[in-house]
């Protein structure tokens, strides 16, 4: 009776209900091996620390678990890896899936064929050798000057001007004198006639004169030299004295082909090799002819070269400073059995060059720095000297992702060769960056871009020089398309401002900088670029 009052009362009963449902619900839902769940669920955050980290090169303390933007600088995000695999303790280990997403491409080191085609910019320029001066013979005052047009085309014998002189007046009067004296003094006559002659006075002249019986006051100057006139020294009524000159001239028949080749490239030029040359202002053309001379010094200030072709000029075609462009297809002795890498696959710090080789026998990819000596450049390629041998795989795409991984992980890398610990920039609270702090070394490294003024190739190769001629100066690229110049170097020994003075010396404006109009003036004509305001 009292068990009924009590299931009667409608909170007990639905206090019951309630428990009933919460043991079923038990009965149905309950996992025996929770424990193993746990177990599993801290597997998976070990599993998740083995996987690919990214983060930023220039702001490392940023870590994700995906590829993307800095936030901070919105650069490419590049991998890092934390891997439990016993490798070389300093190689960087990478993933298939971060190769791909680095776009990190290798390629195997392989003997090959050593060529490369010159390219060559230069003018027509008189051959100095036909280069001749007409001068005056005898002294006096230019009454009639017959040739006074620079490019006037003069003939051996011409008759090019008509000159006043009181000693040539003097002398055929000493000339009437000793022909009467003739009889007993024939020397003396001789002497006097021998004298005209040094003033190269005909003996048609002087006979005209021994038959007249008179003395002229003007006389006619011939010219000794055929050619083009380049340079008229004279006016007429101008007094000269013998010797001086009257005229330039130049026998164009034969012209110099003079290139400026840069000191690069002076390793494949040498004497007697061809080269095919155009000119713009004979389209449709092409000429060639044999180097016959290589300046041995090269300028101080453009560093360059020139590099003479001697080129036949009948008719006249080619005229003095008239632009060229010639090509050498040069090929170096021992060809095809020299080790040949590609110019991607190489770092190089301004002292070093170094590649990433991929270890082989590794459960995923792993790369290591390596320093080697190079040879020869060509168009996309370098000789290796030493360092490689034939058969290994090396990076040749993605090498600066790969390196800027390795110098973040405390590898050895292009900006790091001991290997020690990188500066992970600002550290934040508590923050986990996976690198140590900076060793005092490392935080003298520094980046800066700087806006260089030029134009080509020898543009970029003069403004590189000159920027690593700079002590502390570890690496220095500069872009053609963008103009800018990318240096790295070591803040304690220099600074841009330091750097910027050296590019604007060699001729190259800066953007805080100009470089002296008289050395922008001799760059070669191709490397004249628009000057900065």
């Amino acid at each position: 009776m009292k068990t009924n009052k009590i299931f009667s009362n409608k909170y007990i009963k639905g206090g019951l209900l309630i428990a009933l449902g919460l043991l079923l619900g038990w009965l149905i839902f309950h996992n025996p091996s929770s424990e193993k769940t746990e177990i599993t669920d801290d597997g998976h955050d070990h599993a998740v620390e083995g996987h690919d980290v990214w983060t930023c090169s220039m702001h490392p303390q940023i870590r994700k678990d995906e590829p993307g933007d800095c936030p901070i600088c919105g650069m490419d995000l590049i991998p890092l890896l934390k891997s439990d695999v016993v490798i070389d303790d300093q190689a960087i280990e990478m993933s298939e899936s971060a190769m791909k997403l680095a776009e990190v491409q290798t390629s195997v080191a392989t003997r090959g064929n050593v060529s490369k085609e010159v390219r060559l910019f230069g003018k027509i320029q008189v051959d100095e050798r036909l280069l001749k001066s007409q001068t005056a013979h005898i002294p006096g005052r230019i009454e009639q000057l017959l040739v006074n047009v620079t490019g006037e085309n003069v003939k051996n014998g011409q008759l090019i001007a008509k000159i006043y002189s009181p000693e040539l007046v003097t002398a055929q009067k000493e000339l009437l004198e000793a022909l009467e004296m003739a009889d007993k003094y024939p020397a003396m006559l001789e002497a006097v006639r021998e004298k005209l002659r040094l003033w190269k006075i005909g003996d048609e002249q002087i006979k005209e004169i021994e038959k007249s019986g008179a003395t002229k006051t003007e006389f006619e100057v011939f010219a000794t030299t055929p050619g083009i006139v380049t340079n008229r020294k004279v006016n007429t009524g101008d007094y000269v004295s013998r010797g001086d000159v009257l005229f330039e001239v130049a026998d164009l028949s034969r012209v110099w082909a003079i290139f400026d080749a840069y000191e690069s490239d002076l390793s494949w030029i040498s004497l007697g090799q061809n080269v095919e040359f155009t000119a713009q202002a004979i389209p449709g053309k092409t000429f060639s002819g044999k180097i016959t001379f290589i300046d041995p010094v090269v300028n101080a200030s453009t560093r360059i070269t020139r590099v003479r072709v001697e080129v036949p000029n009948s008719g006249l075609q080619f005229k003095p400073e008239m632009f060229v462009n010639g090509i050498i297809q040069s090929r170096q002795a021992g060809s095809g059995d020299q080790l040949i890498i590609p110019q991607s696959a190489v770092l190089w710090t301004g002292k070093r060059s170094v590649v990433y080789v991929k270890l082989p026998g590794t459960e995923q990819p792993a790369f290591k720095m390596r320093e080697i000596i190079l040879g020869s450049a060509m168009k996309d390629a370098y000789v290796v000297m030493d360092g490689l041998a034939e058969g290994e795989e090396i990076v040749t795409n993605g090498t600066f992702s790969i390196d800027a991984a390795a110098q973040l992980a405390g590898k050895t890398s292009m900006m790091n060769p001991s290997g020690t610990n990188v500066s992970t920039g600002h550290q934040h609270g508590e923050m986990e960056t996976g690198v140590e702090p900076a060793t005092t070394k490392n935080s003298n490294k520094k980046h800066v871009m700087v806006s260089v003024g030029g134009l080509c190739e020898m543009c970029k190769e003069r403004i590189e020089t000159a920027a690593k001629s700079v002590t502390g100066v570890e690496s220095a690229n500069w872009e053609t398309d963008t103009k800018m110049l990318h240096l790295n170097f070591d803040s304690s020994k220099t600074n841009s401002d330091e750097i910027q003075k050296a590019v604007a010396k060699a001729g190259h404006d800066t953007e805080k900088f100009k470089a002296p109009d008289e050395v922008y003036k001799k760059l070669p004509e191709c490397c004249l670029y628009d000057r900065f305001k």
